[in-house]
């Protein structure tokens, strides 16, 4: 089991209280959804392709504490965002699609305000994936959530955590046994269709489907997935591996919403007009255009056939499905350091063949990877905003924490000094899946 210190008996209580002056019940009819936050050791960018990706769950995330409100109203309000969400759980929802809208003076407003304008959406997308499948709601909530502070927009996948949270909430409201598995294909349904985001399943999936102290790998096409155990302390057989490990997250400052930001959509359709080359190079002009779709020799064969930005797209999407088979296979032996080895491996790939990452994020993770204790780093998400995460030896964590955020002070003043000293750099451990309490 995940260890208990989140949440705490005082966040549950806290959060209790608030829903039952909120809904005018008494504390004990309040539930609340625990959503971690997730983070993918290994896998960046390969989801939408069908690759194959590892995550893990942290001891941080959303928490939304919900009562009955009597009626077919949902009433919400939030921790992070001024305003109250309200309308009805049998209106038809149509999809928003936020990253088409036209409006050109969007552009001149901060992603913060858009986001604030927009949080609702979530509440409204998860009533819209339930609708479109069939389901019947008829009973309303009345609900408080909060975010980690300081991590709704660090790349830790806090969309996909509050999307989960909204469809448990109101499953269970509505009496709906829905297994998590069909809530994986809920929440891309919210992303996909009614927020227009062209990401894969991996978020939802670790979120849904994690175990504390597990690896969770799943094959984005075929659905498939299996928890992988680390070996306890005593199993190890090469004393040189680092016996107990914590994670960090150092935060970059950046928040842009990755809704507004076209480098992720235009990454994803890049992979793809790759793989229909590709495909159509080997002689298959049936399959869908994936690269997993593919075989690595193809690239070989036929790279000349691709532009360079096609040809180091399709490049990071084989090596980096490479790096979480061999990922796997270095975490179930204990084997830490060449696990870690590859997380930074896939980092450098993201940056020179994916070309994602803004300066800042480049330079954070430059500066994880010289942390001591440290044996591996990458981009958390999808590298256009928010943190990078780390795998460390725990004994180190404290001392490798205080050195990235000095070295990142140093090479970013403005964006270092925006973070509180405290949330800077995070010492984190597993999580467990989402559940209501």
């Amino acid at each position: 089991m995940a260890s208990q210190c989140w949440p705490s008996d005082a966040e549950l209580d806290e959060m209790k209280e608030r829903v039952s002056k909120m809904a005018n019940v008494n504390k004990e009819e309040v539930r609340v959804v625990v959503s971690p936050y997730r983070i993918c050791p290994l896998g960046a960018h390969i989801d939408h392709q069908g690759g194959t990706v590892s995550a893990m769950t942290l001891d941080r995330g959303i928490l939304l504490g919900f009562a009955l409100s009597g009626s077919n109203q949902v009433v919400i309000h939030s921790g992070q965002f001024q305003g109250e969400v309200k309308f009805r759980v049998d209106e038809i929802q149509q999809p928003k699609q936020i990253s088409k809208i036209k409006d050109k003076s969007l552009d001149k407003v901060s992603s913060e305000i858009q986001e604030q304008c927009n949080w609702g959406c979530y509440a409204r997308g998860a009533v819209y994936a339930l609708q479109s499948r069939g389901n019947n709601l008829s009973k309303g909530i009345v609900g408080y959530i909060r975010g980690a502070e300081g991590l709704d927009s660090s790349g830790l996948s806090s969309s996909a955590a509050v999307g989960v949270a909204y469809l448990l909430a109101l499953e269970y409201a509505n009496d709906l046994v829905i297994s998590p598995t069909e809530n994986i294909e809920y929440d891309r349904l919210i992303e996909n269709e009614y927020l227009g985001l062209k990401n894969g399943i991996m978020d939802q999936s670790a979120i849904l489907l994690s175990s504390h102290d597990c690896l969770m790998c799943m094959n984005c096409k075929t659905k498939d997935y299996k928890l992988v155990y680390r070996p306890k302390v005593l199993e190890y057989k090469e004393s040189e591996q680092p016996k107990a490990t914590r994670i960090l997250l150092a935060l970059s400052g950046l928040k842009q919403a990755l809704t507004s930001n076209p480098g992720y959509n235009k990454r994803v359709a890049e992979c793809r007009e790759a793989a229909q080359i590709l495909l159509e190079a080997s002689g298959d002009y049936k399959a869908e255009p994936i690269l997993s779709n593919g075989h690595s020799l193809t690239i070989l064969l036929v790279q000349h056939k691709l532009e360079a930005n096609l040809a180091k797209r399709a490049e990071h999407y084989f090596s980096e499905n490479m790096r979480v088979m061999k990922g796997v296979e270095a975490w179930a032996m204990g084997k830490l350091k060449d696990f870690g080895m590859l997380i930074t491996d896939s980092g450098r790939s993201s940056i020179q063949n994916y070309e994602c990452g803004s300066e800042p994020l480049i330079q954070l993770y430059e500066i994880l990877v010289r942390a001591p204790g440290v044996f591996g780093a990458r981009f958390s998400g999808a590298g256009f905003r928010g943190c990078c995460l780390a795998f460390v030896e725990a004994h180190l964590a404290s001392e490798a924490a205080s050195f990235v955020r000095k070295e990142y002070l140093k090479v970013q003043p403005e964006l270092a000094s925006q973070i509180s000293n405290e949330s800077a750099v995070l010492i984190c451990e597993s999580g467990d899946c989402a559940r209501v309490l």
